[in-house]
């Protein structure tokens, strides 16, 4: 059973999305957190993640990013990687207070931007007794690095230097395009399946996802490391998806994080690239999921 859901984070933003119970029953059920990646919203599969935990018992609350989507927030379209781990926690504590949830199972599950969202979130809040990364982005500084050629970067710092001139003085926030089908254009993500997962997507099931971004949410990217706190999760269970041809949040560096991490952890790793999890790698992507959140959010 799905319904519409509106919250809202401790500065008064309110944030919506939908709320997942298994059966229309008064019974508590083990509950996941979960939100999107980089500019995506609900809309962009996170349904079927929703559906499937509630298949295998879980409810699920799902909601969009401020900023973006359904949600409140501005400037529009600034994706604040910090701010986005806070609204997580405000999530959590909304979570709390639905009749449906049982407090002492909640699960955070998150993908791409976001599976490095939950990686901080677990690390930090011990209400989170269970948590699912799928195809993570685990450092910005080196992904960035990835992504953009070495003669370019001077350049992009130019870019953000000037961009936080003008909003001093009040000018609205220079934007960037999230993909490109020009390879070699400006975007955040300038790869091929990037381009066709976006706006793919967006014209199936998602017609409130924008392909763009302010310019300061790619330098926020660009200072975020969430893998830096990956070994401070345990005695949190962690289960990292990885999609070893990711060229988007780049498998190794992925890898080498789940490396630091502490027991309990468990790797899976398919065959795919960065967006397959979401449509061809589905049925293996949320059945690992759904096997962890089992193991660890319900009674022996």
């Amino acid at each position: 059973m799905q319904t519409d859901i509106e919250f809202k984070t401790q500065d008064g933003t309110t944030l919506r999305g939908w709320h997942y119970v298994p059966t229309q029953s008064k019974e508590r059920f083990p509950t996941i957190v979960m939100a999107h990646g980089f500019s995506a919203v609900k809309e962009m599969y996170l349904d079927q993640y929703a559906e499937a935990f509630a298949r295998a018992g879980f409810a699920s609350l799902v909601y969009d990013h401020r900023n973006l989507g359904a949600s409140d927030g501005t400037p529009r379209q600034e994706v604040d990687p910090l701010q986005q781990v806070r609204d997580y926690r405000d999530a959590i504590t909304f979570t709390e207070s639905l009749s449906q949830t049982d407090p002492a199972r909640i699960g955070v599950f998150g993908s791409s931007y976001s599976g490095g969202h939950v990686l901080v979130v677990s690390a930090v809040d011990r209400r989170v007794k269970c948590v699912v990364s799928q195809v993570p982005l685990v450092t910005g500084y080196s992904n960035v690095r990835r992504l953009v050629r070495a003669d370019l970067l001077a350049g992009m710092q130019a870019m953000f230097d000037q961009d936080r001139r003008a909003r001093y003085l009040g000018e609205p926030p220079a934007m960037m395009p999230v993909v490109s089908e020009d390879l070699s254009g400006p975007a955040v993500m300038p790869m091929a399946d990037a381009w066709e997962w976006f706006t793919e997507t967006h014209k199936l099931r998602a017609p409130s996802w924008k392909n763009e971004v302010t310019l300061r949410s790619v330098e926020m990217l660009a200072e975020y490391e969430p893998g830096a706190q990956i070994a401070f999760i345990s005695p949190t269970p962690l289960l990292m998806i990885v999609a070893l041809r990711d060229n988007c949040a780049v498998a190794d560096e992925a890898l080498v994080a789940y490396e630091r991490a502490l027991q309990p952890k468990k790797l899976v790793t398919l065959a795919g690239g960065h967006f397959d999890p979401y449509v061809g790698d589905f049925a293996a992507a949320s059945g690992a999921a759904c096997d962890w959140f089992k193991q660890h959010l319900t009674p022996a």
